[in-house]
């Protein structure tokens, strides 16, 4: 008997973000081919993308203190139609880090604790049956929102993990048959406990290689953490953020890092970078990487307000992008060894 998802969400904003297209189309294409041809014509220049960045990551750091970096590495995930993975340790922010940048683009939150005991209905959704019009009733799941916090997500079965997979990659999520577009933009904000590796399940390489990067917060030092303490100490301030940007600004600037132009030699100097990992491991980056650290490249580009990515783009985003996608040999050098092995040797032609 289907029965209501079990989740916890919190639906902050207050946008109805309208449906998605295939996120998954090449490097400059629309997001979704039935939208109006006004978004894509009203596409940001690079400056005005770069002050929009900038705006967001000023408002997220009114309550994510001393993290500029990071919060850099999320407006670039989100901005290259990706996703993030933070594995750290409780307490460092991660939740309020995911709700702050929802907030300051006025999307949708949805927040879903992963638990050994969550099913794949409890996140995409379920029908459930309704005896007072005798028809089934889609429950849309925690997914249905513009940025969704999986919090531990490594806390449940690889079962209810691949719940996400569809959803990451095609931005739409399938029950009986039936497909429905996820928001648009749609971000998936992870995050995976690294403390307790006896209670927790290792994630599928296939969902590890749909995350755009992977990023630690780490903990704040003395002054940085004073700070946090003084502001916390009466209401959270993540409940006072404004919004400084809308989803509509999202979508133009996504359009407008689409069109950040990549030389044909700087997307061979991608290739050969992930030709570097697959032969110095047991599992290298995949096309699927290669395609995100290019994305990455050009919002990176565009935060620097230049309409083309320069070999520096991608060295910058390359480390995040690629490390958590390798698998060395036991006792080999880990990801992000061979990422820097292969920004050291790989030349730029």
């Amino acid at each position: 008997m289907d029965r209501a998802p079990r989740f916890t969400t919190t639906n902050d904003s207050m946008t109805d973000p309208g449906e998605s297209g295939p996120l998954g189309a090449g490097v400059g294409e629309r997001d979704d081919a039935t939208r109006d041809a006004t978004a894509e014509d009203a596409a940001m220049e690079p400056a005005a993308v770069a002050e929009l960045a900038d705006r967001v990551a000023d408002n997220v750091e009114e309550v994510i203190v001393g993290k500029r970096e990071a919060v850099e590495h999320v407006v670039v995930t989100l901005l290259a139609r990706g996703h993030l993975l933070v594995e750290d340790v409780p307490g460092v922010g991660k939740t309020t880090l995911a709700k702050a940048v929802a907030r300051s683009i006025d999307g949708s939150f949805k927040r879903v604790q992963f638990t050994p005991d969550l099913l794949p209905s409890d996140v995409t959704g379920v029908n459930v049956f309704d005896q007072r019009t005798d028809e089934f009733e889609f429950q849309p799941g925690p997914v249905f929102a513009n940025v969704v916090l999986g919090d531990e997500i490594n806390r449940a079965p690889p079962k209810t993990q691949s719940a996400l997979l569809e959803a990451m990659e095609e931005r739409q999520v399938t029950t009986d048959g039936e497909t429905r577009r996820l928001p648009d933009p749609f971000c998936v904000i992870a995050t995976q406990n690294d403390v307790e590796p006896g209670q927790t399940y290792d994630l599928p390489v296939a969902e590890i290689d749909r995350f755009t990067k992977k990023i630690r917060l780490g903990y704040p030092d003395t002054d940085e953490e004073a700070e946090i303490i003084g502001r916390m100490a009466g209401d959270h301030p993540v409940e006072a953020v404004e919004p400084v940007a809308t989803i509509e600004d999202v979508r133009r600037a996504r359009t407008a890092v689409g069109g950040i132009e990549a030389t044909e030699e700087l997307r061979r100097y991608v290739a050969r970078l992930a030709v570097h990992t697959r032969r110095n491991a047991r599992l290298g980056v995949s096309p699927r990487g290669s395609l995100a650290l290019l994305r990455a490249s050009q919002a990176r580009a565009a935060l620097d307000g230049r309409g083309y990515v320069i070999p520096d783009d991608v060295q910058a985003e390359a480390p995040t992008v690629f490390a958590h996608r390798i698998r060395s040999d036991s006792g080999g050098a880990d990801g992000a060894e061979i990422v820097a092995d292969a920004l050291d040797r790989v030349p730029v032609e």
